[in-house]
């Protein structure tokens, strides 16, 4: 056979296997987005909102659940998750049995209704600020929140500083904490999200981010972990929350944390500020591209950022959890409720006289 015909062959070969290829992959991707479109309805129709959905004045919804009674009563932050209210579902209810307590979903996670504005702390703030008017919900407001959470606080209390009596850090981050860690080097620092993050994000439609969620939570290691029912109705959710989350709050989050930074002050306000201690998964670590060593070095930066939250009040203390990771309202919900009742005892009790109590002691 000469050269050319053989080549010729090989190219032939090569292109059909190619086309094959394409087609294996067009098809699989139809397939997939054919099954997203029967999770999303069966989402619709078996993972009914927790609280109500409110209009909020601009042709948009959003959820919000109130429960228990009392004062000052308790908003719940979430962190950069797709669990919206969920995200606190280990702790609500107890907290609600003391006082009133407020869990709610951002624009776009969960119940609420997506937006087209920018999905920063600012905009959060605003849209948070008109769900609790429309919702009739009013002050003073103890909030607690998680990761992400507490920059989100911090524009919300700049923007409405009457709204806020007592604040709870979980674990939340800080202004400067992009900037602390890409200059010591730690990978992923910076705060931005990687290409392939940032594209499967706005392919919620294809069913793509949930098989990639489930595929996460078969492989997880043992850690907190949300009640089964709150896990299930997030991830009924996660193809539509997921673009909110990620292509919405994630690639704005310097943004975010740069519009809380012009706050570090909460005068004598009741600060407790929650700090996990315990190291994640080894999975978990080396899913995100960091060594043991990596991560060592990230826990000092953090506890010293966690240092420089408590000394934004007068009125504060910072507590240590080593027998949990990141999600403490999940590791140990215990310490999460005893923190919040502490901080809403204070603010019953008038303007702040000395020290935050003595430290729950970890399990």
């Amino acid at each position: 056979m000469a050269k050319g015909s053989f080549m010729s062959g090989v190219w032939r070969w090569t292109k059909r296997i190619g086309l094959g290829l394409v087609g294996l992959i067009v098809f699989a991707l139809i397939v997939s987005t054919v099954w997203e479109q029967n999770q999303r309805a069966y989402a619709h129709s078996h993972f009914k909102p927790s609280g109500k959905l409110v209009a909020i004045g601009d042709g948009r919804k959003m959820h919000i659940d109130c429960r228990g009674q009392g004062s000052p009563t308790v908003l719940f932050e979430s962190g950069l998750d797709t669990n919206g209210a969920l995200a606190w579902s280990a702790v609500h209810d107890q907290v609600a049995s003391f006082t009133r307590a407020c869990a709610y979903d951002r624009a776009g996670i969960m119940w609420s209704d997506p937006k087209k504005t920018t999905y920063d702390g600012e905009g959060v703030a605003h849209d948070l600020h008109a769900l609790l008017n429309a919702a009739g919900e009013k002050g003073p407001f103890v909030m607690v929140g998680h990761s992400l959470g507490g920059p989100y606080i911090m524009n919300f209390t700049r923007l409405y500083p009457s709204y806020v009596a007592g604040v709870v850090f979980v674990d939340a981050s800080h202004p400067d904490q992009n900037k602390r860690m890409a200059a010591a080097g730690v990978p992923g620092g910076d705060g931005k999200l990687p290409l392939p993050y940032r594209i499967l994000a706005r392919m919620g439609w294809s069913g793509l981010p949930r098989i990639l969620t489930y595929a996460l939570q078969a492989n997880a290691d043992s850690g907190p972990k949300m009640p089964p029912a709150a896990q299930a109705a997030a991830n009924a959710y996660i193809g539509q929350s997921v673009r909110a989350a990620i292509a919405g709050e994630g690639e704005n989050i310097n943004l975010t944390l740069a519009e809380a930074g012009k706050l570090r002050t909460l005068g004598d306000r009741p600060l407790v500020v929650l700090t996990a201690t315990e190291p994640p998964p080894a999975k978990m670590l080396a899913a995100a591209g960091l060594t043991p060593a990596e991560y060592a070095k990230i826990q000092v930066l953090w506890k010293g950022l966690q240092t420089d939250e408590a000394s934004w009040s007068t009125h504060s203390r910072r507590q240590e959890v080593p027998d949990s990771t990141h999600y403490i309202q999940f590791g140990r919900p215990d310490i999460v409720i005893a923190a919040t009742k502490e901080v809403v005892d204070a603010v019953r009790a008038g303007p702040a006289k000395g020290a935050m109590k003595t430290a729950v002691k970890p399990k």
